[in-house]
């Protein structure tokens, strides 16, 4: 077979876990052939590349066959050529040590450092002891805790 549809050839080499995962990321232009964004019936030849962004990093491949069955993992190196350039595994790499950066605001249990932060935002007096020298921070304590709140 000298072409086989983009979708089908992403599943088939195992870059994808199922097609429909492969054909929503042709739809999302998460895949290119030959620096062009394609959708999910493009053909695919021998020779071609083409980049995958799985962020954080964008896998490029070569393609050695054109292929739409799938095939054990033990034949996928003849499939393709893994041609990604080694400065995106380093990003990988990167993005593994830093750890869980992609928790959105707000959401579960703050990490240790957000409490921390908290914690210094609640309590002034860690807060202003930074700062100010003790004499100064006692005053000013003092002026908070004697003021009064009129609310209307």
């Amino acid at each position: 077979m000298s072409e086989a549809r983009i979708d089908k050839w992403l599943w088939a080499v195992r870059i994808y876990k199922t097609r429909t995962i492969a054909a929503d990321a042709c739809k999302n232009s998460r895949v290119r052939i030959n620096d062009a964004v394609v959708k999910p019936s493009r053909m695919v030849k021998v020779g071609d590349t083409v980049s995958v962004r799985k962020p954080p990093i964008t896998y490029t491949f070569r393609v050695k066959q054109a292929i739409e069955n799938r095939v054990g993992a033990r034949f996928v190196p003849d499939m393709l050529e893994n041609i990604t350039p080694p400065e995106q595994y380093d990003i990988l790499e990167m993005s593994r040590i830093s750890g869980f950066v992609n928790r959105a605001r707000g959401m579960g249990r703050p990490t240790k450092k957000e409490r921390r932060d908290l914690d210094d935002f609640t309590n002034p007096a860690d807060y202003y002891d930074s700062f100010m020298d003790d004499d100064e921070t006692d005053d000013f304590l003092l002026d908070l805790d004697t003021e009064e709140i009129s609310l209307p």
